[in-house]
């Protein structure tokens, strides 16, 4: 595609809007065309733009991810906007209402206009790159996702807010429909390896981000390069910037915190409004209107009325109490520009200067650069409230009383941190902070006890337990170590099952036990009993309700040990009869492979799978559910993996199991996932020669 035909696509969409009515409120995005940029797609899908200049890469970064995910951010951009139901019916109600309740698009707006000059001139090109790719290919995107078009900056930052703040940080839709809030299923891995502990004498990192295989979840794997900044890494489906990524001097990624940035307020209603501070006040209202398409092509039109506290946006109403809503970080509108800066930076003054904004509302930052600099960063808007544990503001919080109401957040240098340990190594699976190393580094006493719980589940000790047995890490063996699939909780209790089926069990619990005697306490393809040990945690996990079926819980003292022993041998014992009859029903025997009944399947892929959710301990993550032939189909856990070594040049390896694309006409849809069944990663294409020797598409923008 020529530049002359770009143009004359932007020009064309511009015009005529792509021909939606349902599009008539949104203004068109400016056309910026810029000259001489270009992307080279490698074989396995992965862009890289070159941009003349930071407007030439944004641009050449939203057509590509409109060539690849085209259809899936049309959707994405429609909830944030809160028009989806407007534009693909009734099951996009509840959404809409939500996501105007929370204010995202006039919140979207507010942002936009205090985006610095230079962000906003890239979030122009951005969009105007989406939207010359739609111009110029109508036909591979959905005739009902073109309503959608043209997309705007404004799209861009509520999607960011719909994805950041109201998904992984809080959840009012949960909260609307009644359910009690909870943290939101996402996970993840990181380590970053100091010299002293690696084999070359160069510090590593680890990415490993665990989430669904779909929706706002997925990563989009890209290398961006503009004079002063090359950066290689993956970007949340949408957004305009890598979220995760490493370039010729350092890196950094992400994991899921144990972070409390949004709380339930429950008000008692009384006559004129709710009970505050010994009165009554009054809800601020306003009313907004939404469209929904019925099935035959016809309008409804909505009226939402919205109530607000002193607190926040009230999402429901039960039993004469009403549930308002607070979340953090909704007045940090600059998270385009920190993470342009963090990818530019290149050494770790210029990176903390850039994290320091805290625009980004949570998640660890476990960083890692070619000086040898390693970092731990809890990072997030924490409120800072008025004392309690981090455990009193887990659940709803009393909406009466002004010292319930935080205002402001820890600033950075009150937040969690540990650099350059004496340990040389710094690793997180979605533990509190305080575990990030041993001996510990951070005191939790030093910090508001609202700040983080204290605890320590199977998969971080597992991942702590890896990096201190080994003294000198090699490249190769922080893969290997990566895709460990054994199983912490057979480590832990299968010894005393084992003994429990012999003194209590059934013949049945006997024959169960031979099996799991057997196995290698892994959760690869070939591995047998696997399968068996799943369904008797399942079994015990049912029959606990609520009491502990551990003889030791887990203890601050012996944090990497704990929990360990069964606190009723006999009921372990009638659990293992009651999984295997489970097992032998469904499978035909007890000692079934693990990847006959865990697969990887996405379109014409039908493969083993290997690794196991949290409920086991894997470090190797997989999260399945059961489809209809009675078999398990992966939906979540491992996403994108980088391993990478801060050598000169720069070493890298990386995985996105699913694949670069989700449109339909696209060959890389679930290609890379042969890879994840053989536990392997790729290797990283970075430098233009390296690229052009693996090519398969170059477009000229």
């Amino acid at each position: 595609m020529t530049k002359k035909s770009f143009a004359a696509g932007i020009v064309l969409l511009v015009a005529a809007g792509c021909a939606s009515p349902q599009a008539g409120r949104v203004a068109a995005a400016p056309a910026i065309v810029p000259a001489s940029n270009e992307i080279l797609w490698d074989r396995w899908g992965v862009p890289h733009v070159y941009g003349r200049d930071d407007e030439g890469a944004a641009y050449g970064f939203g057509w590509a991810q409109a060539e690849a995910h085209g259809d899936l951010i049309l959707r994405l951009y429609g909830r944030a906007r809160g028009r989806a139901a407007e534009y693909w019916g009734e099951r996009y109600a509840a959404s809409d209402r939500v996501v105007r309740t929370m204010g995202i698009p006039g919140r979207a707006e507010e942002w936009h206009a205090a985006q610095s000059p230079e962000a906003r001139r890239r979030l122009d090109a951005f969009v105007a790159g989406f939207n010359a790719y739609a111009s110029a290919h109508p036909e591979k995107l959905r005739a009902d996702n073109r309503a959608m078009l043209p997309v705007t900056a404004t799209d861009v930052l509520g999607h960011m807010q719909h994805v950041i703040h109201f998904s992984f940080l809080s959840q009012p839709a949960d909260v609307a429909a009644g359910i009690a809030p909870s943290r939101r299923e996402a996970g993840s891995n990181a380590w970053a390896i100091a010299p002293s502990r690696s084999a070359s004498g160069n510090a590593m990192l680890l990415a490993n981000p665990h989430l669904p295989w779909s929706g706002y979840f997925l990563w989009f794997e890209a290398q961006i390069a503009a004079p002063g900044m090359d950066a290689y890494g993956a970007a949340l489906v949408g957004f305009p910037f890598l979220g995760i990524a490493f370039n010729d001097h350092l890196g950094w990624t992400h994991t899921v915190n144990t972070l409390d940035g949004a709380d339930v307020y429950e008000l008692t209603l009384a006559p004129g409004g709710y009970r505050w501070d010994g009165g009554v006040r009054a809800f601020e209202t306003r009313t907004d209107t939404f469209r929904v398409r019925g099935a035959d092509g016809s309008f409804r039109t909505e009226i939402l009325p919205i109530r607000s506290s002193v607190h926040g946006p009230v999402l429901g109403e039960r039993d004469g109490k009403a549930y308002a809503y607070r979340v953090a970080g909704l007045d940090q509108p600059h998270l385009y520009d920190q993470y342009w800066d963090m990818a530019r930076a290149r050494n770790f003054a210029e990176f903390e200067t850039a994290v320091k904004r805290l625009q980004m509302p949570m998640f660890t930052v476990m960083y890692a650069d070619r000086e040898g600099r390693v970092m731990h960063l809890f990072n997030g808007q924490v409120p800072e409230r008025s004392g309690g544990t981090f455990e009193d503001w887990s659940g709803v919080v009393p909406g009466d009383d002004p010292s319930t109401l935080w205002t402001g957040t820890l600033p950075y240098e009150r937040l969690p941190r540990v650099v350059d340990p004496a340990s040389g190594w710094l690793q997180n699976a979605n533990d509190p902070p305080w575990t990030t190393t041993f001996p510990l580094a951070l005191r939790p006493d030093d910090f508001p006890a609202y700040v983080a719980p204290r605890q320590m589940d199977f998969r971080p000790q597992v991942s702590a337990r890896m990096l201190m047995a080994d003294s000198s890490i090699t490249f190769e063996e922080m893969i290997e170590y990566k895709h460990s699939t054994r199983v912490e909780t057979a480590d832990r209790f299968l010894d005393d099952l084992l003994a429990a089926a012999a003194a209590h069990g059934t013949p049945a619990a006997k024959s169960a036990a031979e099996v799991l005697a057997r196995w290698d306490r892994n959760t690869d393809a070939e591995s047998r009993g696997a399968v068996l040990f799943k369904a008797w945690v399942h079994v015990m996990g049912e029959r606990a309700q609520g009491r502990s079926p551990y003889a030791v819980p887990w203890s601050e003292s012996d944090p990497l040990r704990t929990p360990r022993g069964l606190a009723d041998p006999a009921a372990a014992a009638a659990a293992l009869d009651a999984a295997a009859e489970m097992v032998k029903e469904a499978y035909g025997g007890l000692d079934v492979a693990w990847g006959d009944v865990n697969r990887l399947r996405l379109g014409s892929v039908d493969l083993p799978a290997n690794g196991a959710d949290d409920q086991l301990g894997v470090f190797h993550s997989l999260w399945t559910e059961p489809g209809e032939d009675g078999r398990f189909s992966a939906v979540g856990g491992d996403t994108y993996v980088a391993a990478v070594e801060f050598s000169d040049p720069v070493r890298a390896r990386a995985l996105l199991p699913y694949g670069n694309a989700t449109q339909a006409h696209s060959p890389h849809r679930g290609d890379q996932l042969p890879l994840f069944s053989r536990k392997e990663l790729r290797p990283v294409w970075r430098t233009r020669a390296e690229v052009e020797a693996n090519l398969s598409s170059r477009q000229e923008l």
